[in-house]
């Protein structure tokens, strides 16, 4: 049967996966989807803690979190497109310097 541990060891798998994402590229938009990626992660742990004290509450605030991450995720694009339009390129270290 599955228990909450093996819904806790996939949570910790998708965060840490996506942190290795943010780590190790230097493309904006891969570093963009490994943070939803963690945020997944952290809504599957709740999920999980959710059902294993057989309460709601985590499963609506996973639901608020996720209407927030939509409207991050198209903000998120809309600047990822912006800095492609200005420098030609996602990546990071292209971006040092703001100019005002």
């Amino acid at each position: 049967m599955i228990g909450v541990f093996h819904y806790l060891t996939v949570s910790a798998l998708l965060f840490f996966i996506g942190m290795a994402g943010f780590i190790a590229r230097k493309n904006v938009f891969i570093m963009f989807l490994s943070l939803e990626l963690m945020l997944n992660g952290i809504n599957l742990s709740f999920l999980a803690f959710s059902r294993y004290f057989q309460e709601m509450s985590g499963h609506v605030f996973v639901f608020f979190v996720i209407a927030v991450a939509a409207s991050e995720a198209a903000l998120s694009l809309a600047f990822v497109i912006l800095l492609y339009k200005n420098r030609q390129t996602l990546d990071v270290d292209a971006y040092n310097q703001l100019k005002g």
